[in-house]
């Protein structure tokens, strides 16, 4: 954390063409976010200025220059130059705009890596563009497990309560089935588990697991992955002490509310987890990775190139990603410090007796 106390929080621009820079304008044009953090945005003065006179219409914002965070201004919006000048085409698919994307994701793992920001937070990119140039994983989630996870990572959306993982991110659906398996389930798992204690503050998380079929298979009669393989993994969680429940069909489950029962639901693929979650949360939903050394979110939409440049996008996906991400950031902190060297129960217990005493004498 800076000296200053406040969390320095780096947020990627996303694509140049997109709506990231409409909706991190309209964020920090809230002055009391800046009470709360010290905000680095990473990409192109020139295009943060571009959308903050022609698109968004403000001049709420006081802004501070810089080519790295550590110049950041503690009562400022910092933008880091890291991306080339480029012609700014709202709502056009170009390479400039995915190579800017690029630049300033890359940038800001930088500076994350040495210590300069405390919390990344990523505007969105379009997969196919980002994917055409030097950028060769699926999505933010998978690039970053890489540079800062610990074997397995999970895209965990959430909102408020609800709390969504999967278990294969972005993949065919045809390549689905042959890609679950017993231990993969448990990997996403084991990693949720962990999170949801850690980074969410809950004592005995208990998971849900949704079947992979219509019907959770219906006893193998529609398919027989719930039997073979998510079965056996719930079963083998709960030999290590992780709580959770299933296989669930999938149609009812969210129907019924039945995700509000659970800490988190364990969805086998994309869309079954995130059609649902969406459809329940779209305005405030925050994509978060679990299983980093780093805290990093971002909204749960896309680059919206149909949206970008009308000043109809809604920021406040992207206002509860940076809220959710100090949350977080702080559960960390106070988990770690508690469980670092707790003080054993009995003597927890007679230190409070004898503070007791000290002050009724």
């Amino acid at each position: 954390m800076s000296d200053n106390n406040k969390l320095r929080i780096g947020i990627t621009q996303g694509d140049t063409n997109g709506i990231g820079y409409e909706v991190i304008i309209k964020c920090l044009s809230d002055a009391r976010l800046l009470d709360m953090c010290t905000p680095v945005v990473y990409g192109s003065s020139k295009s943060f200025g571009y959308y903050r006179k022609q698109i968004c219409e403000t001049e709420n914002i006081v802004t501070n220059i810089i080519t790295s965070a550590r110049e950041a201004h503690p009562k400022r919006v910092n933008i880091v130059n890291c991306v080339a000048d480029m012609a700014i085409e709202p709502g056009q698919l170009t390479h400039d705009g995915a190579k800017a994307a690029i630049a300033a994701l890359e940038k800001a793992v930088e500076e994350m890596k040495e210590g300069l920001i405390d919390i990344l937070v990523t505007a969105p990119f379009n997969k196919r563009a980002v994917n055409q140039e030097t950028f060769k994983f699926p999505s933010h989630t998978d690039y970053l497990v890489k540079e800062f996870g610990d074997g397995d990572g999970v895209m965990l959306m959430c909102a408020d309560s609800m709390r969504v993982g999967v278990v294969t991110n972005h993949l065919p659906i045809s390549k689905i089935s042959s890609s679950l398996t017993t231990e993969s389930i448990m990997s996403k798992l084991r990693v949720m588990n962990k999170s949801l204690k850690r980074d969410f503050c809950i004592v005995k998380p208990k998971i849900a697991v949704l079947g992979l079929n219509p019907h959770a298979g219906d006893k193998g009669f529609l398919g027989d992955e719930e039997i073979n393989i998510i079965r056996p993994a719930i079963e083998q969680a709960n030999s290590e002490g992780i709580l959770c429940f299933g296989p669930y069909p999938p149609d009812g489950f969210f129907s019924i509310n039945m995700q509000y029962k659970f800490d988190a639901v364990l969805a086998m693929y994309h869309d079954q987890g995130l059609i649902p979650f969406k459809s329940l949360a779209f305005d405030n939903g925050v994509n978060f990775t679990a299983g980093l050394s780093i805290v990093r979110t971002g909204p749960d939409h896309g680059s919206a190139f149909d949206l970008a440049g009308k000043n109809k996008a809604n920021p406040q996906s992207m206002m509860s990603a940076i809220y959710l991400a100090m949350d977080i950031w702080r559960n960390r902190v106070n988990y770690d410090r508690m469980n670092a060297n707790p003080m054993p129960i009995k003597e927890f217990e007679s230190s409070k007796e004898k503070q007791g005493r000290n002050n009724i004498a």
